[in-house]
């Protein structure tokens, strides 16, 4: 009889977009400054089920390092980021989830493409917008 409590490999893959250089194995943490809205230290870490959205955060990562997408894997529960799924897109269509446990580097993603480099400063361009307009994010929220 087969044990379904046992994890099953890549039943859910998940991927984090940053600017970080990390190593498998490594956790990713809260604590760090965040890349969004009074970039505050942040209160939650972000993952998502769509390499587009992983993009984009690693897109929109602060920092001088290279833009990394990596395969991760929760360590304890995870729940919608209300910024995309209360203010954007109904339903989470970007699968895209925040917690407070840390995410376990299990692979990177090697090959992938950007978006054009206009709708990359739109987009920030957008961001800046919102910050000016004093629009917070809500993972801003202690």
């Amino acid at each position: 009889m087969q044990n379904d409590a046992q994890p099953k490999p890549f039943a859910q893959t998940y991927f984090h977009g940053t600017k970080a250089d990390l190593k498998l194995g490594d956790l990713i943490t809260v604590g760090f400054n965040s890349n969004f809205g009074e970039h505050n230290k942040a209160t939650y870490i972000f993952l998502t089920a769509t390499l587009d959205a992983a993009i984009w955060g690693a897109e929109l990562a602060f920092g001088e390092g290279r833009e990394r997408i990596y395969l991760v894997e929760p360590t304890g529960e995870i729940e919608d980021d209300p910024d995309l799924t209360n203010r954007k897109f109904a339903g989470n269509p970007s699968q895209s989830y925040r917690s407070k446990a840390p995410f376990r580097v299990v692979g990177e993603v090697s090959h992938w493409q950007g978006h054009p480099t206009a709708q990359v400063e739109a987009m920030k361009a957008a961001l800046a917008k919102l910050k000016a307009e004093g629009v917070h994010s809500l993972n801003d929220v202690k």
